[in-house]
């Protein structure tokens, strides 16, 4: 591999640690690097990372380290984070830089296209993993895959560097020209599970079986499949069906990340899951009740944050 070619990751949480870790490890340190402001590079540097209760050597390198562009740029950010994350990776971003975004919803590409032009972002959607971070240390049974690819639906020339860069590097990579169908089909799922999760405090088993839990999730899930119709994307109910069937299958003592938030009183992504559907109801004048309802109370969770103790997840 030529030494030019470099991935730059922002995000230090499950997905970032985890895909981090593997393309570290197949290509080597002098070609990954987490980038990170000067306080939160003291932090990891500090506490250092960990995969599955083993160290991982990881490089941090900050804006005010020599920073040069990189072939590939990765957002591993929550959603809160974006902005600022857009600030301290702008040093890091070239003329032929390639973006990628894992963030979940379907709005960051836009955030980051608005910052650094839509030519080099992809389109891209992590699934099928069951990460869970604590701190800096993250545990996973599944690295699930990335499904990428551009707004066209082509196989860009970028879409094909960042498949075989990422290829190179181990991680599980799936170039898809429906990109935008498998984003809204993971948001469809988000709005529902992760939401419903939080809003009923249960974990996967909660939704699993019938009840109030597994009645929000479905509920949620169908407002947003409504508003995907409005956006020219069609959720069919088999859709619906699959993810139910999948939610089914996962560990009923496992948690989605939301609901990880709300124990560890972490900022949650409620503005990329209920936030979206609430605000394309207003654009279509659709109403989103079930929406509406998750989005005031993930608000009241996260206010009642100072009253109580965090738990560790």
């Amino acid at each position: 591999m030529e030494q030019r070619q470099t991935i730059g990751i922002i995000g230090a949480g499950a997905l970032g640690i985890m895909y981090g870790a593997r393309v570290t490890q197949a290509l080597g340190e002098e070609h990954v690097f987490f980038v990170a402001d000067e306080a939160r590079a003291a932090r990891y540097r500090s506490e250092g990372f960990f995969c599955n209760g083993a160290p991982c050597a990881l490089r941090v390198v900050t804006p005010n380290a020599g920073a040069a562009p990189v072939t590939l740029a990765i957002f591993a950010v929550k959603g809160p984070g974006l902005a600022e994350s857009i600030e301290t990776m702008r040093p890091f971003i070239g003329r032929d830089t390639v973006i990628l975004s894992l963030l979940n919803g379907v709005s960051s590409e836009q955030t980051l296209c608005e910052a650094f032009g839509a030519a080099h972002v992809l389109y891209a959607v992590a699934q099928g993993t069951d990460a869970t971070r604590v701190g800096t240390a993250v545990t996973y049974h599944n690295l699930g895959q990335i499904l990428l690819g551009s707004s066209t639906g082509q196989t860009t020339p970028e879409v094909a560097a960042a498949q075989a860069l990422l290829a190179a590097g181990g991680a599980p990579v799936v170039v898809c020209d429906d990109i935008l169908l498998r984003q809204w089909s993971k948001l469809m799922l988000n709005v529902g599970l992760n939401q419903a999760c939080a809003v009923h405090d249960v974990p996967y088993g909660g939704v699993q079986k019938p009840g109030a839990p597994r009645d929000t999730m479905l509920a949620a899930m169908r407002e947003a499949q409504t508003l995907a119709a409005y956006e020219g994307v069609t959720l069919t109910d088999a859709d619906i069906d699959a993810w139910m069937r999948m939610t089914d299958t996962l560990n009923p003592e496992g948690m989605p990340s939301m609901r990880q938030d709300t124990l560890a009183h972490r900022k949650t992504e409620v503005e990329l899951f209920s936030g979206t559907i609430r605000r394309l109801g207003q654009r279509h004048g659709v109403p989103t009740p079930v929406n509406d309802w998750l989005y005031a109370r993930i608000a009241e969770i996260e206010k009642g944050y100072a009253n109580a103790s965090p738990q560790t997840v």
